[in-house]
């Protein structure tokens, strides 16, 4: 996300209107602004930086104290590697854009082919990754798949746990986790399913369960 500095800008303002107070028109179309010398891009690897910044030199950018940043913002948002990110006006002739890269949540079959999923809610090449990630078999939305890893982030329970997720056309989902337990979630409390399926995970009387089916509200049925 871009954040302008609105102190800059005003002081900008303020030093153009000085100029035109204290000078003529003829003057004025006289006066020629330094153009950007210098892009830093950080936070994603050198290969990748590189990359963002031929795409924004095509741009052909001029001044700094004119810049419209809309243009420069498609550019960096369109690439499925950023969470966040922030642009630095450096005067008089530079830009400094620091980038936070999205993190990997599961692998999913698209078409045919298999993509990483983000953070940020989009899918990038399986290229930039080699962290071991949960698959995903189904064909959720991506924005319920996010939806279901925010319930996950707010229980108890990690999706660092977790081998393989199943969505169903009724919206719900199973978990295989890397023990290979099964855990059948409920669709409509999804997160109390989470919590009390955990609660018998963890308990060592249990090591021999192979099913926790937690669908039933306030009911946890185990199968061996």
């Amino acid at each position: 996300m871009m954040h302008q500095q609105k102190g800059k800008k005003i002081l900008i303002y303020f030093f153009i209107f000085l100029i035109v107070r204290s000078i003529n028109n003829t003057a004025l179309t006289k006066i020629k602004f330094e153009t950007i010398k210098s892009i830093k891009i950080s936070g994603l690897n050198q290969k990748q930086n590189i990359s963002l910044l031929e795409s924004i030199k095509e741009l052909n950018l001029k001044n700094i104290f004119f810049l419209n940043g809309n243009e420069i913002s498609k550019i960096i948002s369109s690439n499925s590697l950023v969470e966040n990110y922030e642009i630095f006006k450096k005067y008089p002739n530079a830009l400094d854009i620091k980038i936070e890269r999205t993190d990997f949540l599961a692998k999913i079959n698209n078409n045919g082919k298999i993509f990483l999923i983000g953070k940020n809610g989009k899918l990038s090449d399986v290229k930039f990754s080699n962290k071991e990630l949960p698959f995903i078999f189904g064909k959720p939305k991506i924005d319920e798949f996010i939806k279901f890893t925010n319930i996950i982030e707010q229980s108890k329970f990690s999706l660092n746990q977790v081998k393989n997720l199943y969505f169903f056309p009724s919206k719900r989902w199973d978990l295989e986790l890397k023990n290979n337990l099964i855990l059948k979630l409920s669709k409509n409390h999804t997160k109390l399913s989470l919590d009390q399926a955990l609660e018998i995970i963890n308990d060592d009387n249990f090591n021999d369960i192979k099913v926790v089916d937690a669908r039933i509200k306030n009911q946890i049925i185990l199968n061996d």
